[in-house]
């Protein structure tokens, strides 16, 4: 059922407090794609990650439209995925805004505001709030790892985001470039753990990215784009990048990660040993939380038990 309203806490979190339809006034995104390919056409792709389109938005009127040319958006929307191999593909943006709410309501995971909004015909869609933009439209600095590393298409071939880096190396990046780094680097440890534990295969090197608000000092952005991949695609990898968490790690099925995987991980990147178990613990150890959670979500009963079977496997890997 489509809801007709926000809740006050995401209408503040997303909206300023602003009175905001749920509903765009699309139909769907198929009978409007005429027009919205016009104000695609106009603003551009904010970009394409994977297999979800991105569209930048604006909020006018209490409605969320699609940007039109020189029109910044403060909003990106993610919508169903068309490619066909996808399993249960309507349900994608489901799945995106319940892993993004889990990581960030029960773990404390600094994470993109986001909110399911839909077209007029009850389609879902993911919305999310640009955490690089400044109120007056301009923006951070901001960097993904593959550009600070220097990698890129034309330098490693197709797969640059997944074949080049470990998350290993990765964090030699944040020693390299953030002041504070063990701060951030046990931020990133807690995001790469809860990646796996929540069987998400697509956290490349894009979708990792390092901000400065004054120009000096750079921190790890909010969390984005992560979701339980496991229940889409009838092939899941354990880790997007396929040297997986640091270099000579033999990850030739889910097997072969354990609790001692992650615990070396945590030594190389310099976090203390104590605090690398207690973290581990803690991701294994919510099981209640997340039912309720995913319990509440919209999706359907056999992908629930589906993404909560998953966690639960992630979950007995990590075990002592």
């Amino acid at each position: 059922m489509i809801p007709d309203k926000y809740d006050n806490r995401t209408l503040k979190e997303m909206f300023g407090g602003k009175k905001v339809s749920p509903i765009m006034p699309y139909e769907s995104l198929e009978a409007d794609r005429q027009t919205i390919s016009a104000s695609i056409q106009a603003c551009g792709r904010v970009s394409v990650s994977g297999v979800q389109p991105k569209y930048a938005m604006v909020v006018e009127n209490g409605l969320l439209r699609f940007a039109r040319e020189n029109e910044q958006g403060r909003y990106i929307l993610k919508t169903i995925p068309v490619e066909r191999y996808i399993a249960d593909r309507q349900w994608v943006p489901v799945n995106e805004c319940l892993t993004m709410h889990i990581a960030q309501e029960i773990f404390g995971i600094s994470t993109a505001k986001n909110c399911l909004c839909f077209f007029k015909n009850g389609e879902i869609a993911y919305l999310t709030k640009r955490f690089d933009v400044k109120e007056d439209g301009s923006k951070f600095l901001q960097e993904d790892f593959a550009s600070i590393a220097g990698i890129s298409r034309l330098t490693h071939g197709d797969d640059y985001k997944y074949s080049v880096l470990s998350y290993a190396d990765c964090a030699k990046l944040i020693i390299k470039y953030v002041s504070a780094a063990i701060v951030e680097l046990m931020k990133f440890f807690r995001i790469v753990l809860f990646n796996y534990i929540m069987s998400n295969d697509d956290a490349h090197l894009k979708n990792f990215s390092l901000m400065s608000k004054d120009g000096k000092d750079y921190r790890l952005t909010p969390a984005y784009d992560m979701l339980n991949t496991f229940i889409h695609l009838s092939n899941p990898t354990i880790f997007a990048l396929s040297k997986g968490l640091y270099d000579g790690m033999k990850i030739d099925d889910t097997n072969a990660v354990t609790r001692q995987s992650f615990l070396s991980f945590g030594v190389q990147i310099g976090l203390p040993e104590k605090l690398i178990e207690k973290e581990i613990n803690t991701f294994a150890e919510s099981k209640n939380k997340i039912k309720e959670m995913v319990d509440r979500s919209m999706l359907p009963d056999n992908l629930k038990n589906l993404y909560l079977q998953t966690y639960e496997y992630r979950c007995h890997t990590l075990k002592e």
